[in-house]
């Protein structure tokens, strides 16, 4: 931090306020915290430019505001509530001026930090999402993920930008507010400590992104074949996969239900414990599957429920490994007739053993460990946390028994495996030793098709957990599956699993999956970088998601607006709802391949029962643009990495990323007084204009992956 020079220096708490008078500049500086926050002070009355002056009297803490003959009018006071710093403007006697204090600054804060919002509103409608330098007017404050650590800012009217300039500055923040309004009157900044843990992350600790940068991406075979898949079914739709999906970057296979009497539920009566496999449906053992996927070009995952088992052979050969209530009758659960001691040392010694085993020996790389944290009380994290049940361990006294287990079953998949808690949530330890967590409910009952129900509840899931994606773990929402629902429903769905950026799980039988079910899945992949917007959770089902997107070149907005209802509705929210600021936006919509025309004040449009619009939102820019394109939900996100006008020669450039033998199809908008000439690219190239000659169609495709560019030449 630079140091300043000013006339006026007060220390409160942690904060240090500095003002220089000839400069009319402000600095706020928390030093324990890194935190600098500089930029300039003003107060205007009507069109009237006043200043802000040092103290005129002999009360040093506080400014003065100076009307145009150099008269203290006002002041503004600066006072402390622990790290949270305060600013205070009002009158100094009942004056009939109605001025407006305005601050225009640039933070310093974190490099790992993004803009966020951390208030909740009354009557929100839109789930915010945001990739890349995103930003949006309903953002209050700044967070950190390494530290946990926010930066709160409150303001009637703010505004913090994402800045392009190197380091020190990455922010400028606006606020301002009307002295005549006693709400407006104030405006604070506040270092917010262990934001995530003191609120609802008690094990907190950020993403190991070395071990796993992304979310996952892969496919399993539960929710189609239940428990009778084979280890050459599993591998005949992993061929399908490696032809249609691994291009577009599906990374792992997952094997389920492979366990001695794991062909049938319930899960209470598989062998969980002795790594023998049932050798009618993998008759070659587990390490032969794993390498044959290896060599699909997938890495292979396996499914495990550790926590009981249900083997009488096992039980009997280790009685004093499970717990029995009073009367000496073994106490069942979920994972087991037979439920493990976690305070018994010899069991956590066996389940980090069988992870070793079946990491580092048989070869998987991916671990989506179940029984965890779900909400009946057969899962072991609520189980292990009854009185009954502590009163039955060996070692009564024996603390967070459920941790021990979990921490077992990392240090036995190793530091470069990665560990799905299924189901896991943020409120236990799994947020500390997992990569991700299954936050969505099952999406399918056994040896049924899924359901509108089951979307719905996936839906209401994400909303409620997605505030720690890719925080504190990546979110699985279970499975996408498009199959066996309507067209419309099987939208909703891929929308609510891919337009968060969540994990991404395919389930569907890939060897029936026609062309334009497979191209949704493929829509799908690879996850986008998104993180959540609003700092919260939810407990109903928001109408509106809206992605925001920040690249160099361009910011745009990806909105999906949902019918949850069973019947036809208009569905919309105002620009201001999507914190977007007053201007002309033109709309593009994704499914249906319609343009929907300019927006001014509130975007909207009819959507089927059971349906989902999405719709790309951009800045008109009153020359060519790009609109949208059908390779990616988040239409361009993914793929669009550069897009420039050229007023020299007319022209439009675009950069996208193809994927090998796969068309894309990106729009652009001609407007008003241009004609459309010719194109150039290096890939596979076709051009076609609608019959309004707004709407230019460029079929894009080449023979391998990679960037390639096109060049649009336009009349005026």
């Amino acid at each position: 931090m630079q140091p300043v020079i000013a006339a006026f220096v007060l220390a409160l708490g942690a904060w240090t306020v500095q003002f220089n008078e000839d400069a009319q500049t402000l600095t706020l500086t928390n030093a324990d915290a890194k935190v600098q926050i500089a930029g300039r002070l003003s107060f205007h009355v009507g069109e009237e430019q006043w200043t802000v002056g040092a103290p005129r009297d002999a009360v040093a803490s506080r400014l003065a505001l100076l009307d145009p003959r150099g008269d203290a009018q006002g002041y503004l006071v600066f006072n402390t509530q622990g790290e949270r710093l305060e600013a205070l403007v009002y009158h100094r006697t009942r004056q009939f001026y109605n001025g407006t204090l305005s601050f225009n600054g640039d933070v310093t804060f974190r490099d790992d930090s993004f803009p966020c919002r951390t208030r909740a509103k009354v009557g929100e409608r839109v789930l915010s999402l945001a990739t890349g330098d995103a930003d949006s007017e309903t953002f209050d404050s700044l967070f950190a993920r390494e530290e946990d650590l926010a930066l709160r800012f409150d303001a009637a009217n703010l505004r913090i930008v994402t800045k392009n300039a190197p380091d020190p500055a990455q922010y400028s923040v606006e606020v301002s507010g009307r002295i005549e309004e006693a709400s407006e009157a104030v405006f604070s900044v506040e270092v917010d400590r262990d934001y995530f843990k003191n609120r609802w992350v008690p094990y907190y600790a950020p993403i190991d992104r070395k071990r796993c940068p992304r979310p996952m991406t892969g496919w399993m075979s539960w929710n189609v074949y239940f428990d009778k898949a084979t280890a050459e079914d599993n591998l005949k739709e992993a061929r399908v996969g490696k032809e249609f999906l691994q291009p577009f970057g599906c990374e792992i296979w997952s094997i389920e239900s492979w366990q001695g009497g794991s062909d049938s539920l319930p899960v209470s009566n598989f062998d969980n414990l002795s790594l023998k496999a049932n050798e009618r449906q993998f008759p070659e053992g587990m390490k032969k599957l794993a390498d044959d996927i290896r060599a699909l070009g997938f890495r292979p995952g396996l499914w495990t429920a550790p926590f009981g088992t249900g083997s009488d052979e096992f039980y009997n050969q280790h009685k004093d490994w499970f717990l029995h209530d009073k009367d000496g009758k073994p106490m069942s659960t979920w994972n087991g007739k037979y439920t493990v001691d976690p305070s018994n040392d010899e069991v956590v010694d066996w389940l980090r053993h069988i992870h070793d085993v079946a990491s580092h020996e048989w070869g998987y790389e991916f671990f989506k460990i179940d029984g965890m944290s779900g909400s009946g009380p057969g899962y072991c994290a609520h189980f292990f946390e009854r009185p009954e049940v502590r009163a039955a361990f060996k070692n009564p006294d024996v603390k967070a028994p459920f941790e021990r287990c979990v921490k077992a079953l990392r240090e036995g998949i190793g530091d470069d495996r990665v560990f799905l808690a299924c189901q896991g949530h943020f409120t236990g330890p799994e947020a500390r030793y997992a990569d991700a967590a299954r936050t969505g409910a099952d999406i399918v009952h056994p040896n049924q098709p899924v359901k509108w129900s089951n979307v719905l509840q996936q839906a209401g899931r994400t909303l409620n957990q997605i505030f720690v994606n890719n925080i504190v773990f990546f979110s699985d929402p279970d499975t996408l599956l498009v199959n066996d629902l309507p067209l419309e429903e099987a939208r909703v769905t891929t929308t609510i699993v891919a337009l968060p950026g969540q994990q991404t799980f395919f389930g569907d039988f890939l060897t029936k999956t026609p062309p334009d079910r497979m191209k949704l899945l493929q829509q799908t992949l690879p996850v986008c970088d998104v993180r959540p917007g609003s700092l919260y959770p939810y407990f109903s089902n928001l109408p509106v998601w809206d992605l925001k997107v920040g690249r160099s070149f361009e910011d745009w907005d990806v909105v999906a607006l949902f019918n949850w209802d069973d019947d036809d509705a208009e569905v919309g929210c105002s620009l201001e709802e999507l914190g977007n600021p007053p201007g002309d936006y033109v709309a593009y919509e994704f499914w249906t391949n319609q343009y929907l025309g300019e927006i001014k004040e509130e975007l909207k449009t009819n959507v089927p029962a059971h349906g989902v619009r999405l719709v790309a939102l951009h800045k008109k820019q009153g020359t060519p643009q790009f609109l949208s394109d059908d390779r990616h939900v988040s239409q361009g996100a993914i793929d669009l990495k550069d897009s420039q006008w050229n007023d020299d020669d007319q022209s439009l450039a675009a950069t996208f990323t193809l994927v090998e033998k796969n068309v894309t199809t990106a729009r652009f908008l001609v407007p008003e007084g241009y004609k459309f000439e010719r194109g150039e690219s290096d890939a596979n190239f076709s051009a076609e204009l609608d019959d309004s000659g707004k709407l230019l169609a460029v079929r894009l495709s080449a023979d391998k992956t990679g960037d390639y560019r096109v060049k649009l030449f336009f009349a005026k």
